[in-house]
């Protein structure tokens, strides 16, 4: 820890204890002379020990210019070494939030950098590998050594990865992130895995992958047809167009919300009819205001989608009347809320995203297959093509109905 990062740390926990003084205000006043005594070490504290060394580290600053500099060419140096790596690095917190991720990892686990900073890492893998994964990187920042161990990525669950966890020290930083590595067509036995491939043959072409290829395309192309459809500067119709194509063939159930100015408002809610819980669910979703539902909200704001398989926060789609978090009571096994936008088509803004024009929910539930990274990165390109949709201006009335061209 730098001599700055150690002053900073003292500063943080001066001003806490300031915080906890103020509050005892509130305190009989008996007890007032005990405070005061505190109050009074704090100041000594400060005059004695803080501001002789912040005169110390203001006194360094200038003659620290040319180090400073040297270092930052050396961590864009790493920076570089870091993204051309050719093994699938990652690194990431203690929860396994990506903080950094090369372009071998994305190649890898077909996430995009920007996509995937800021999302647990563990999301990635299978339902089955993250609890261990997550276990082991924590042991790994608490200090406790080098781990190893054996996961699947959620969209190729028949390959197994061999992924390494080693702490490492940011500079300039308190607590300690751990980077991970990622090495694929490894075996733990002294034989290849099953389906392995030997070297110098041609791999056969996945059948089961290349149709849920096909039906994502089919899917896109359905989309496009019903957004051109709908009549231009109707922005519920084009909504509700968007959510009747994903309900039944990509979802078993379907809320949007459009952003009709503030606050937000639900427009249609579409569910499965086989029991009749469903229905009775859909009213009470239906009649759900989006504001309880912290995932509606958060796409809203921040323009962000959420892919969650097996969500560990039950709470993310608010409760029932009865206090029933509602992702429970759906049986939802994953879930895409995913923000509808355009990108900026005048000005210095062009090609940057635009104003979130509503938010789609989509639920799978039961045993059906969770949703995968590939379909959320089809939902987010189908979730643009709604935007501009929802986007399109009415056309001008004509008079009598012919143009004069």
């Amino acid at each position: 820890m730098t001599q700055t990062d150690d002053f900073g740390a003292e500063l943080a926990d001066f001003v806490r204890r300031v915080g906890e003084l103020r509050t005892a205000r509130a305190l009989p006043p008996d007890e007032h002379l005990a405070v005061l005594d505190a109050a009074l070490f704090e100041l000594r504290h400060v005059a004695d020990t803080l501001w002789p060394r912040y005169e110390q580290l203001k006194a360094a600053a200038p003659n620290a210019s040319s180090p400073d500099r040297q270092e930052r060419q050396e961590r864009q140096l790493l920076k570089a070494l870091f993204q051309r790596l050719p093994l699938p690095v990652a690194l990431v917190d203690r929860d396994t939030v990506v903080r950094r991720m090369n372009f071998a990892a994305t190649g890898l686990t077909g996430v995009r950098a920007g996509y995937a900073t800021g999302r647990p890492l563990a999301a990635l893998l299978s339902p089955g590998d993250r609890a261990a994964f997550r276990s082991q990187a924590a042991a790994v920042a608490r200090g406790e050594g080098d781990r190893s161990l054996t996961v699947h990525l959620q969209q190729r669950p028949e390959e197994r990865l061999l992924t390494t966890l080693t702490p490492l020290r940011p500079p300039d930083e308190l607590h300690p992130a751990v980077l991970v590595v990622f090495q694929s067509g490894v075996s733990t036995g002294a034989y290849p895995p099953p389906g392995a491939v030997a070297a110098g043959r041609r791999a056969v072409p996945d059948l089961s992958e290349t149709t849920r290829h096909a039906e994502l395309l089919d899917l896109v192309d359905a989309m496009t047809t019903e957004l051109l459809s709908v009549a231009p500067g109707d922005q519920e119709a084009a909504l509700g167009a968007a959510a009747r194509t994903l309900h039944g063939r990509f979802a078993d159930w379907v809320v949007a919300d459009i952003v009709a100015g503030k606050p937000l408002k639900r427009t249609l809610v579409l569910g499965p009819d086989a029991a009749p819980g469903d229905e009775a669910l859909a009213q009470v979703l239906a009649g759900q205001d989006p504001a309880d539902c912290p995932l509606v909200m958060e796409a809203a704001r921040g323009g962000s989608a959420s892919l969650q398989v097996r969500p560990e926060d039950t709470d993310g789609f608010g409760r029932d009347p009865a206090g029933d978090p509602v992702l429970v009571r759906a049986d939802v096994t994953s879930l895409l809320c995913v923000p509808l936008t355009a990108p900026g088509l005048d000005g210095a803004g062009a090609g940057a995203p635009g104003p979130v024009q509503g938010v789609l929910t989509l639920f799978r539930t039961g045993a059906r297959r969770a949703f995968s990274m590939a379909e959320g990165q089809v939902m987010d390109l189908m979730s643009r093509h709604a935007g501009l949709a929802m986007r399109r201006p009415a056309e001008p009335r004509r008079a009598g109905g012919y143009s004069s061209g």
